[in-house]
């Protein structure tokens, strides 16, 4: 593998393959630096039962998906529960949306394909599929992952919807020490890039620094020295939310993906010509 990362230092905020996300900057040169800003725990089984129970005796009229992650929780509780075959035929039935290229795929596994989906792994770009349907006065089950997301709520209530929000997991700060650690390496410029994998990662790691009184340090790290990695459009939105406009991202919404186009800013970045970063309007 080509040695684009040679002498760059990078900092991995996402904990999860972390590992494998290690090895690849390993195998292009770089030195990793596992700085993980977000913890993950799934909500006590009472809830999620609950919301099971909610979904099978009150069919929605839309199943909308928003991780692979949370879709697979909901059908581990349905079997567990023994109504994960009321659960098919009822999605057998109704309609279903889709964010992001994980969710379909596990959709896939069981069978279903989205009436709706996204086309670039945000949610802006699932409520845009939604145009040709009229949501007005439609039950809604909506899947979260891991955050509430007021915005997406909002425009289906704006639809007319009956939007009923399932959050089968939610996210947790790292332990302190992860996040001074990483503070650390961003304000003294100790990390040429920080990779990004979620939106909780980025907000974690400001709130932090705002709590340190340290958030224009690392706003000017940012602008200058240190180079914001996203593993696609919507947490590089997350990123852009906090003031950090240098972000680079790749196109399809994969890990590896995120590492190679990471190693070509690296690459091109001294060019003449320079790089052209992707910043998320």
């Amino acid at each position: 593998m080509a040695q684009r990362m040679a002498g760059k230092r990078v900092a991995l905020a996402g904990p999860r393959k972390a590992d494998e996300m290690a090895l690849l900057v390993a195998k292009m040169g770089g030195e990793p630096v596992q700085r993980p800003a977000q913890g993950t725990v799934f909500l006590d089984d009472i809830e999620l039962r609950n919301a099971v129970v909610s979904w099978v005796k009150q069919p929605p009229d839309w199943n909308i998906f928003t991780t692979g992650m949370g879709l697979d929780a909901l059908f581990d509780m349905a079997e567990d529960m023994g109504v994960a075959e009321q659960i098919m035929e009822l999605l057998q039935s109704s309609n279903i949306a889709a964010r992001g290229y994980k969710t379909v795929n596990e959709l896939k596994k069981r069978g279903f394909i989205p009436d709706v989906r996204d086309e670039d792994g945000s949610l802006d770009g699932l409520t845009r599929a939604f145009a040709p349907y009229d949501l007005k006065g439609k039950e809604v089950l909506l899947q979260l992952h891991g955050d509430p997301t007021p915005r997406l709520v909002k425009w289906l209530d704006e639809q007319g919807a009956v939007t009923r929000q399932v959050l089968p997991y939610k996210h947790i700060p790292p332990e302190e020490a992860n996040l001074q650690a990483l503070l650390a390496d961003i304000v003294s410029r100790n990390v040429d890039a920080v990779t990004f994998t979620s939106g909780p990662q980025i907000r974690f790691l400001c709130q932090y620094a705002r709590e340190q009184k340290q958030m224009e340090d690392v706003l000017e790290a940012f602008r200058h020295d240190v180079i914001a990695v996203s593993v696609g459009k919507v947490t590089a939105q997350s990123i852009l939310e906090e003031g950090i406009e240098r972000i680079v991202f790749p196109v399809e919404e994969r890990m590896g993906a995120m590492m190679v186009e990471l190693g070509r800013y690296f690459e091109h970045s001294a060019s003449v010509h320079g790089y052209g970063l992707e910043v998320v309007n």
